[in-house]
């Protein structure tokens, strides 16, 4: 018989706690262990000071990954907001074990990397479907809106029509990176298996430099089309307060990739050299390593910055049902995104075709809207039916996770069960506080 959620309250995070205690005492140990085979180098020192701030750092992530499944109550919200708080541990971890094993770095960066360009996707899914369900007539109601120009460098560029074309091509250019991203981390691990990549070198002969390129000016790219997307959606999207937000995710994508090109800069220019690679085998090993400390301390304040940015208080409900572990699964669930790429390479077919899906937006043309339906589906009602219905018939009234590929939205479309602007104005001051507790 499956455990309620006011259960699980009860026994789940003291459960985790023990847990990660247990681990630290596991952990401790070995890592004390290393330090006396190492003879406490440069090298070992720098290890033990990450992996002191890893510790740190993961149980503030975790703890907020935690809240948000025990008060999973708005599915289409918290999902997208866990994958992202899971970057942190990912990015943390990451770093940690390339410091410690810099012969391995290249391959376990690559899992940081292609969670890069997830992470942005998915804050983008967070953004519409805050929208989608807020606002059922959004397209309609961005065509009649003053003409969001383009921002510099792209000032000269003639603008995106307001409407169904600014969202989708605001959706295709966070899109382009998540494809772009794991492809150049592909091709880079193949370069570095054919001795071609030569990692921080600024080399008109190495892979690296103009992989580098590639992935800056996509990178850049989908930052800007997020926020063109929050310049003209800035007044409906205060209420979930997307700066903040936005700034977390902007910080720890960007300073990571500058900080990387920043160091090759002082080895290309010699400030970082033969002269000086302490307990590394190179100036390239010395080049991964300062990279990777450096992001075990900064996943730190990153983790405490993501704590109250993505905090779980809006979405805690006095009355909270459901089985223990629904949460838990429906955070594995990735049929949205297979359903969104897929709606993406067809609409893209279509174009390319002569034939673009002109009803791309419409209700005649898209299923009922669901957590799993593609971004861009749900963006828009056809005008008859926004006309005539705010409120289309639901799957289920509960809104609970039903299984993997299957989670309903827990609300209407117009606006989200129990879900005011004033859960967000005052998550700081007051919430209430469930049974269980």
């Amino acid at each position: 018989m499956p455990c309620t959620c006011a259960e699980w309250r009860r026994w789940i995070r003291p459960l985790v706690l023990v847990l990660y205690a247990f681990l630290l005492v596991a952990v401790v140990p070995l890592c004390i262990w290393e330090l006396q085979k190492d003879k406490v180098g440069t090298h070992g020192k720098a290890w033990f000071i990450a992996g002191v701030f890893v510790f740190l750092t993961i149980p503030i992530s975790l703890w907020g990954i935690l809240q948000h499944m025990v008060h999973y109550t708005q599915p289409e919200l918290q999902k997208p907001i866990i994958r992202i708080l899971w970057m942190v541990p990912i990015y943390s971890l990451d770093s940690w074990l390339a410091l410690r094993y810099p012969n391995i770095a290249i391959y376990v960066d690559t899992c940081r990397e292609c969670y890069e360009a997830y992470v942005i996707y998915n804050f983008l899914v967070f953004l519409l479907n805050f929208l989608s369900n807020q606002y059922p007539s959004l397209v309609l109601m961005l065509e009649v809106q003053q003409q969001q120009m383009h921002l510099p460098p792209l000032c000269c560029c003639p603008p995106w029509p307001m409407g169904e074309v600014l969202l989708f091509r605001c959706k295709l250019g966070v899109l382009q990176y998540t494809v772009v991203r794991p492809v150049t981390t592909v091709i880079a691990l193949i370069c570095q298996l054919c001795g071609v990549y030569d990692e921080a070198n600024f080399s008109f002969r190495s892979a690296w430099s103009y992989l580098v390129i590639i992935n800056n000016i996509s990178q850049l790219f989908a930052m800007y089309c997020l926020v063109l997307l929050y310049r003209a959606l800035r007044d409906e999207l205060k209420p979930i307060r997307p700066v903040g937000k936005f700034l977390c995710v902007k910080l720890v994508v960007f300073v990571s990739f500058w900080q990387a090109v920043l160091i090759a800069i002082l080895v290309k220019v010699g400030v970082i050299s033969d002269r000086h690679t302490w307990d590394w085998d190179s100036v390239k090993a010395v080049a991964t390593g300062l990279q990777d400390f450096i992001i075990c301390i900064e996943m730190f304040l990153a983790a405490i910055a993501h704590h109250y940015t993505f905090t779980y208080k809006p979405y805690v409900q006095e009355a909270e049902e459901g089985s223990c572990f629904d949460s838990f699964l429906a955070m594995w669930d990735f049929s949205d995104i297979r359903a969104d790429v897929t709606e993406q390479v067809r609409n893209v077919g279509r174009t390319f075709l002569g034939r673009p899906n002109k009803m791309y937006f419409g209700a005649a043309a898209r299923p009922e809207h669901t957590e799993h339906t593609g971004l861009l589906n749900s963006t828009s009602q056809d005008p008859v039916a926004a006309a005539t219905t705010s409120m289309p018939a639901s799957p289920s009234a509960t809104g609970w996770y039903q299984g993997l590929g299957h989670t309903p939205a827990p609300h209407s479309i117009s606006a989200p069960a129990g879900f005011t602007t004033s859960s967000w104005e005052d998550d700081s001051d007051s919430s209430p506080s469930p049974p269980g507790h």
